[in-house]
């Protein structure tokens, strides 16, 4: 399936893009860009040379994905959600060299206006409402929300809440799928079908 690049797209030579994936109206892809098949990226989105990103990968309006940043696979970027590079910017000082490394693993969802500070992790289907802003790593299946971020609770695969604690032990089943899930230890894993 061929890479579909909208006429007023600018993709540099040397990037690399994998089948199936789309890049829409007045984006830049810059040319150490390495993305995955499958993927989206919607009008104004930029994409830095020195970033990843998996199969699957979402991005909609207005997001600018910095070097150092890298997304692995099936992750949703909301629109004007804002990723960072340098902790302390300063326009008079060159810190280019600085840039702490963000990466967002599979399955992730960044919602809408959510701000990413540099050099965290988010684990896997975690997922940051809309608005909030993360500046520690995330958990995996965790739902944050709020300024800063706060977790609130616990969400599944495919998106929906758990009914499990934030802390301690418990079990809980995903509505939607009926996959199970057992939080040890402050952690959350998936099980498969109850």
């Amino acid at each position: 399936m061929a890479v579909t690049i909208h006429h007023s797209a600018i993709v540099d030579e040397g990037a690399q893009i994998g089948d199936g994936s789309r890049v829409w109206h007045f984006a830049h892809i810059c040319a150490g860009a390495r993305i995955g098949k499958g993927c989206s990226f919607g009008q104004n989105v930029f994409v830095g040379n020195d970033v990843t990103i998996g199969n699957n990968v979402k991005v909609q309006n207005n997001v600018s994905i910095y070097d150092a940043v890298h997304l692995q696979d099936d992750v949703f970027c909301g629109p004007s959600m804002v990723f960072t590079n340098v902790y302390n910017p300063r326009s008079a000082v060159a810190r280019k060299n600085e840039y702490r490394k963000t990466i967002v693993r599979r399955g992730v969802t960044l919602g809408a206006n959510c701000t990413i500070v540099c050099g965290v992790t988010i684990g896997e289907h975690a997922f940051v409402a809309a608005g909030a802003v993360v500046n520690r790593d995330v958990k995996p299946y965790a739902l944050m929300a709020g300024v800063p971020a706060r977790q609130i609770g616990w969400v599944s695969r495919h998106g929906e809440r758990l009914q499990l604690p934030l802390s301690g032990d418990g079990e809980a089943v995903c509505p939607a799928t009926g996959e199970s899930y057992r939080l040890q230890g402050g952690q959350c894993f998936e099980q498969g079908k109850a």
